[in-house]
């Protein structure tokens, strides 16, 4: 039996590719039995699965999810959108998406935005002409307008958003409450004394900056706080954007006591600024970030921030996409899923013990 194994394989080893009728023709089963096996179906026994992947493996094999999609309307693919892949959050989200699914057989395609519209067109198209099974993303600053979303839905491919997504796609959603976040933000801040917090901000068209702006707003009208629209500035988030609304801050007659700011690398750019201008964190001015990316830990001081629990967001998008693909009549109700924020207080707010 193993010669005749060895001898088949040496034969079709020298095809330019192989298919599923090759591994078959050498284990003499079907093809289905084979692409049941390679997908993990657990109507398959795992001594033939092991035997599958070996040959698989023996013989160089690689799959074609295109060809296979377009014969069982099935791909075993999940497109993943992100806005990008160089912050902690979203590369935990991603490496909990995969280890959810992988375990029931399906791999993830991995695109980036860079926060670009054009570019997320770019990668839903990508992603349905490869036939995905689903798309979980989460969208770009620049996104106002919906139809390339509302086209996966019109395709009946579920569609899942996480962290920034809008309600007016009607689809499963997991993330954060960005507005309790704000309250929990101000609620510190106002216990440690600071009586000026300014507020700097994703733009409001993102549902998740807007909630985060409207808690702000809501927070220092309970703690009885006057809103300063001079305070409160919209931006990218970015590094040189925090640097940049710092300096803006910093040129006011009345200056903040207070920064709380909306993304880390925002708040590390806020940081840098105020260091470079001889003032103390957090006796002149705290500095709250959100987010919690590992360097907010290593900084000096470091930088208080909302821990958004990127790897349950991962786990529970994956789990909803799973849901859709175990419902043979499409899913009625929404899937929303908002986990509590949690506040990490570190030196740069933490005024009574500096």
């Amino acid at each position: 039996m193993i010669k005749r194994l060895s001898k088949g394989i040496n034969i079709l080893i020298k095809k330019k590719k192989t298919t599923i009728k090759d591994i078959a023709s050498v284990l003499s089963i079907s093809a289905a039995a084979v692409s049941k096996a390679l997908h993990n179906d657990s109507r398959i026994s795992e001594k033939t699965k092991r035997a599958v992947r070996e040959v698989a493996k023996n013989l160089n094999y690689q799959p074609n999810h295109l060809a296979s999609a377009l014969r069982s309307g099935k791909s075993y693919l999940v497109g993943v959108i992100v806005p990008r892949t160089n912050s902690s959050f979203f590369s935990s989200v991603i490496q909990n998406i995969e280890e959810v699914l992988n375990k029931e057989g399906y791999n993830i395609i991995i695109t980036q935005s860079n926060e670009s519209y054009k570019k997320e067109c770019k990668n839903i198209d990508t992603l349905l002409f490869t036939q995905v099974d689903g798309i979980i993303a989460s969208m770009a600053n620049e996104t106002i307008n919906l139809d390339y979303y509302e086209k996966v839905k019109s395709r009946g491919i579920p569609l899942i958003l996480f962290d920034r997504g809008e309600n007016d796609l009607n689809v499963d959603y997991v993330g954060i409450d960005d507005y309790a976040s704000s309250h929990l933000i101000v609620k510190h801040l106002v216990k440690q004394g600071c009586k000026r917090i300014a507020h700097i901000g994703g733009f409001r068209h993102t549902r998740i900056f807007n909630n985060r702006i409207r808690g702000y707003k809501d927070a220092l009208k309970k703690y009885n706080l006057p809103l300063d629209e001079e305070l409160l500035i919209e931006s990218s988030l970015t590094l040189e954007d925090g640097r940049t609304k710092m300096e803006q801050l910093l040129s006011l007659k009345n200056r903040p006591d207070a920064i709380y700011v909306a993304g880390d690398y925002a708040a590390l750019g806020v940081q840098q600024v105020l260091l470079e201008n001889k003032i103390k964190i957090p006796e002149e001015i705290a500095l709250v970030g959100f987010g919690n990316e590992p360097f907010t830990a290593m900084v000096n001081p470091s930088i208080s921030s909302i821990h958004q629990h990127s790897d349950e967001i991962g786990k529970k998008a994956a789990e909803a996409f799973l849901a859709h693909t175990k419902k043979e009549i499409v899913q009625q109700s929404l899937n929303k899923i908002i986990l509590n924020a949690e506040l990490i207080v570190r030196d740069s707010s933490n005024i009574f013990l500096s």
